[in-house]
């Protein structure tokens, strides 16, 4: 088999994927900020370019791989579920901050392309980027921003929201499990939930309810935007 028939097959998707994340973790081990999927997504960006290797070959095993992230979202239910008796005591000060949070990442989005003098299409594709990757492009696609920008962007805020977010919330004093995990849940989604979980479970779980309650604060948030935008 040439190698052009090689990287045409959904093998090779997979193959690189798992090579370059085990590489990844051996990395981290000596950097511990550097989250893996960091260097991970890098690497094959690298790799796809310098080969001339379309990134439609390498979708086809990458794509396989993206349907493991439901059954691993699912899985955040868990600790969710052993935590729920603290959730519940603190629900009406999480809904209110997860809802702050929310709104504070969409006001500061469109106030930072606004300063740069940044077009319509980005703006409108970089606001939902604080919340998972299926409702960002889902809302970014409703209000006309481009979909593939915004998925850029969601990841990009995960992936600095997960390795720099618990050490900026340290530093400005905010120690405990429940701050934390609500912060980094709500600003930077499942990355950042992934993040916690390898760290601390209670942090994890409070993060994964947090991420959820963002998805559904933020779509709402966004209604009036799309009927200002409509009208």
């Amino acid at each position: 088999m040439s190698f052009s028939e090689w990287v045409n097959q959904p093998l090779f998707g997979i193959a690189l994927s798992v090579v370059a994340y085990t590489g990844a973790q051996l990395i981290q081990q000596r950097w511990r900020w550097l989250h893996p999927l960091f260097i991970c997504s890098g690497f094959i960006i690298i790799l796809l370019l310098a080969c001339q290797i379309p990134y439609s070959a390498y979708k086809m095993g990458g794509d396989m791989l993206t349907l493991l992230l439901g059954p691993a979202t699912v899985a955040l239910g868990v600790p969710l579920y052993k935590h729920a008796g603290l959730i519940k005591r603190h629900l009406a000060g999480i809904l209110v901050s997860v809802t702050v949070g929310s709104l504070t990442g969409m006001i500061s989005a469109a106030a930072f392309i606004g300063l740069l003098g940044g077009s319509r299409d980005i703006l409108l594709s970089m606001m939902p980027k604080s919340v998972s990757s299926p409702i960002a492009i889902e809302i970014s696609r409703h209000l006309g921003g481009l979909p593939e920008l915004t998925s850029v962007l969601t990841v990009l805020t995960g992936l600095f929201g997960s390795m720099i977010g618990k050490q900026l919330l340290t530093w400005l004093g905010f120690k405990d499990s429940l701050s934390i995990g609500i912060a980094l849940g709500t600003a930077a989604h499942g990355i950042g939930t992934a993040k916690l979980v390898k760290d601390s479970e209670l942090q994890g779980s409070l993060s994964g309810f947090a991420m959820g309650a963002a998805g559904i604060m933020t779509s709402v948030l966004f209604i009036p935007v799309y009927w200002w935008l409509r009208g």
